[in-house]
């Protein structure tokens, strides 16, 4: 797998009768990172995994524990998902009312000795979270609207990828969330992205291993 790129499956297409033979299937094939989608029902129209359930994947593997939240009021479940095992916690500009909110709970994921992403949704323009970029270890573009699986990739989100880098530290990872297959990870690699998120594309095939290389080869 290049190094390079970082590839994040999903586990949100994954087989939950079966997770965590699922889990291991995807490291067994060059996986470093699990991608959980946590949504409330609320900040998103969908309800998924949450504190217990990252703490059970916490305890079945070494991989690194991307945690999306999706979620209102992200401020308040923090500490409990970075004591549940999360090792980068990425949460909404959207969710968020001001920016001293924003620096607080960057400040508190830090304080955690966790990685701080920030996401924006489709709608939401990229120089929105520019006075924090310098603060967080990765930015996650959505290229769907957030809330299920399985949405058809939206190309105008791809082109803040190039706004985001140009503006970024060499180190900040720009991760790409939705609608990911062998055609548009090549499209968003192209413009700068470093992590790309894939659910439906890895988990719904036959091959994940052969799904996993086809995104960045």
């Amino acid at each position: 797998m290049d190094k390079k790129i970082i590839v994040s499956p999903s586990i949100l297409s994954a087989d939950f009768a079966k997770l965590g033979e699922e889990i291991k299937s995807v490291k067994n094939v060059g996986a470093k990172w699990i991608h959980l989608d946590v949504m409330d029902g609320h900040f998103v129209p969908n309800i998924t995994i949450g504190v217990p359930v990252v703490k059970s994947i916490r305890k079945i593997t070494d991989l690194v524990l991307d945690t999306h939240l999706m979620i209102e009021n992200p401020e308040k479940y923090i500490e409990a998902f970075a004591y549940a095992g999360s090792d980068i916690l990425t949460f909404h500009y959207e969710a968020c009312k001001d920016q001293n909110q924003i620096k607080e709970i960057i400040a508190q994921i830090k304080t955690l000795g966790k990685k701080a992403g920030i996401s924006i949704k489709p709608k939401t323009e990229p120089e929105k979270i520019f006075p924090y970029i310098d603060s967080v270890d990765l930015v996650l573009v959505m290229t769907v609207e957030p809330g299920f699986g399985g949405q058809e990739f939206m190309h105008e989100c791809a082109q803040k990828i190039p706004i985001i880098k140009q503006n970024a530290p060499n180190d900040l990872i720009i991760q790409v969330d939705g609608g990911i297959n062998n055609l548009t990870s090549k499209i968003c690699t192209s413009l700068g992205a470093t992590s790309l998120v894939a659910g439906s594309y890895i988990y719904k095939s036959n091959d994940y291993k052969k799904s996993i290389e086809s995104l960045i080869l």
